[in-house]
């Protein structure tokens, strides 16, 4: 718990000091009233200054308080020279006169933001290391990382709102290791993966013999949790009549183990998750109201990836941080390939990310990944794929490779018979002419009419070419350009 916070006066008028403390005495704020010649006093001694209000003269003196406690916002009220508090930026407003009840309730607010926003405060560690798995920097990210904070502390239930795959058992997590309650055990229920009939069994336990199989006494989720933290994931499935069973554990802390006439006590902290709108549910009577209300004391909601794009680059980094760590190979994005990500809808959230992530190590470990290499539905960016330039010769003997692929001489005999080289034209072998040919112009020749025979045959489709020949799409493209054949219209 904070200390109460502190509002100094300082005001060398007697009756304008008297009038502040009857109206700080009405408002009910703690505070000390005093004249100037006593503020080193208490500036030193006063635990926990909330502000400042300065009236009348601003001296020197005093300015050089307002300039050396920058941490410290400042108030001014019925003060002879502005001009002495421009420029200082930890003044927070100005009391007008006469004294104004909402005027001055307005500026004991800013103060207290003034000091939960002060640069010491956001970045005095850094992240907060529990937080890792809270990746990103976007504003709604922070929201939820501030309102873990809030109320981590506290014993107050709590309901995770967001859609599958946003990370509501992280924040659930992450709740449970900021408490008191850390030290014991975080124990998870998917109230949807448990059926009907087993889910009491489940989380309060049962007696030996409770029911047919029950072969000796078991402990439910509720007694594993003692002095913990109980997340009940997907509330929304629990069937009505377990409704009412958690209802009751929730309003009296006590339960029985099924065929057990005992009350335990149920010192759990209770963090429920779904994805589901149970107001909706409420309206067709799908869900109870007063368990909604019961579970729903701080409501914190996860952001869908589709609103927090800008996260993308963090967790793409992270997450392929933890595959390395896990299975010792990596892949990496380029920029193109990352601003194609953050233009995907992500129906699936952040476990669609991991999942496409895991895909690409598979296919291309230790690689970098462009446009081109994601699949299909992934690629929202037109970029043109590097078309490397292999050397003349590496051309050749591919174009002779392809050329004579597939191609069976009748026996090895015929092979061997005679002694003159063989060519491919068409589907027949021809002799060698006796005053020989230029080879490299041959399988050009050869391999252009190849090339035209199966773009005509498939009305210059590419793709269904290319598959006819048992050539890649792009090999095909290449030699197309570097041929020069174009569909005549």
């Amino acid at each position: 718990m904070q200390g109460q916070k502190h509002i100094l006066v300082v005001d060398n008028d007697a009756a304008r000091r008297h009038q502040i403390e009857t109206v700080l005495a009405f408002v009910g704020e703690h505070f000390f009233v005093f004249a100037e010649d006593e503020i080193d006093k208490h500036l030193a001694e006063v635990p926990n200054i909330l502000t400042v209000i300065l009236s009348g003269n601003i001296s020197v003196k005093l300015q050089d308080i307002i300039r050396t406690n920058p941490t410290c916002p400042f108030i001014y009220h019925d003060i002879i020279d502005k001009e002495a508090v421009k420029g200082f930026a930890n003044i927070v407003g100005e009391l007008s006169t006469p004294l104004n009840y909402a005027q001055l309730v307005e500026l004991v607010h800013n103060s207290h933001q003034y000091h939960n926003n002060l640069p010491s405060k956001r970045n005095i560690s850094g992240p907060n290391p529990l937080f890792r798995s809270l990746v990103g920097t976007s504003e709604p990210m922070q929201q939820v990382r501030f309102l873990i904070e809030q109320v981590a502390s506290t014993a107050a239930n709590v309901l995770i709102l967001g859609e599958s795959g946003t990370g509501k058992e992280v924040v659930a997590r992450n709740i449970h290791n900021l408490s008191d309650r850390h030290k014991a055990p975080f124990v998870p229920v998917n109230c949807g993966a448990i059926p009907p009939d087993l889910l009491e069994s489940e989380l309060f336990g049962h007696e030996k013999g409770a029911f047919t199989g029950a072969i000796s006494t078991r402990k439910g989720r509720f007694e594993m949790a003692e002095g913990g933290t109980l997340f009940l994931d997907e509330i929304g499935d629990m069937p009505q009549p377990m409704q009412v069973k958690l209802l009751r554990v929730l309003q009296e802390r006590t339960f029985e183990r099924v065929g057990g006439a005992k009350s335990l006590k149920a010192n759990v902290r209770i963090v429920a998750a779904t994805h589901q709108h149970l107001e909706e549910m409420i309206k067709t009577n799908h869900f109870r109201e007063d368990l909604y209300y019961r579970l729903n004391v701080f409501p914190i909601e996860t952001p869908a990836l589709r609103e927090r794009k800008e996260d993308i680059p963090l967790l793409l980094q992270e997450l392929i941080s933890r595959f390395s760590a896990e299975q010792g190979q990596s892949v990496r994005f380029t920029d193109k390939a990352i601003e194609s990500l953050q233009e995907h809808p992500w129906a699936g959230n952040v476990r669609e990310l991991s999942n496409l992530i895991e895909r690409m190590i598979i296919m291309y470990a230790e690689q970098v990944v462009n446009v081109g290499q994601l699949p299909l539905k992934y690629r929202h960016l037109d970029v043109e794929e590097f078309q490397p330039e292999y050397p003349e010769e590496l051309q050749e003997r591919e174009a002779i490779n392809e050329l004579f692929s597939g191609f069976d001489y009748d026996d090895e005999e015929d092979e061997l018979a005679g002694e003159e080289q063989a060519v491919v034209t068409g589907s027949t072998v021809d002799v060698l002419p006796a005053d020989g040919l230029n080879l490299k112009e041959y399988l050009a020749d050869l391999e252009v009419a190849l090339i035209n025979q199966a773009l005509d045959k498939n009305d210059w489709v590419v793709a269904r070419s290319a598959e006819l020949l048992g050539m890649r799409r792009t090999t095909l493209v290449e030699k197309m350009r570097k041929y020069s054949l174009q569909k005549n219209n």
